[in-house]
């Protein structure tokens, strides 16, 4: 138990911990000292200093985007995706369209819906999924941390 709520609230701004593997090597057990809560205590607190000791990443969600635009509008939209840290994987032709697939971070997407209407006058359209998870940008780290710690 002390395992799992460990990796609940990690040591990066107290967001929770993925891809760890614990191997218990050593226990012994007493009469009198030994209760749930002794094991649960311990289990923390060996897993707060594994997780200092192995350098922690903080990851953030990437998204998969898809934007369906005129293509007089597609360089204004690829500009607008990598001011946002995203990248552009490949673009299609269809007619007059042209269709983006890039893959973005999450926290970069608030406000799209509003920023390619304005950029498009209102004729693309877009649709997102969730991709996967990659390591924040060491220089956005503490930022994050900070503004997580204000909260």
């Amino acid at each position: 138990k002390g395992i799992e709520e460990a990796v609940l609230n990690g040591v990066l701004g107290g967001y929770p911990v993925v891809d760890v593997e614990v191997d218990i090597v050593y226990g012994s057990f007493h009469e009198v000292d030994s209760s749930e809560l002794a094991f649960k205590m311990a289990a923390i607190f060996a897993m707060k200093d594994g997780f200092k000791q192995g350098k922690p990443i903080l990851l953030e969600p990437i998204m998969k985007v898809e934007n369906i635009t005129p293509e007089e509008f597609q360089g204004d939209i690829c500009g607008d995706l990598s001011r946002r840290r995203g990248s552009i994987n490949s673009i299609e032709t269809r007619g007059n369209l042209a269709i983006i697939h890039a893959e973005v971070p999450l926290a970069e997407l608030f406000g799209y819906a509003t920023a390619i209407r304005s950029l498009s006058k209102g004729r693309s359209s877009y649709s997102m999924e969730p991709s996967h998870f990659q390591p924040v940008p060491p220089n956005l780290v503490p930022a994050i941390l900070d503004q997580k710690e204000a909260k």
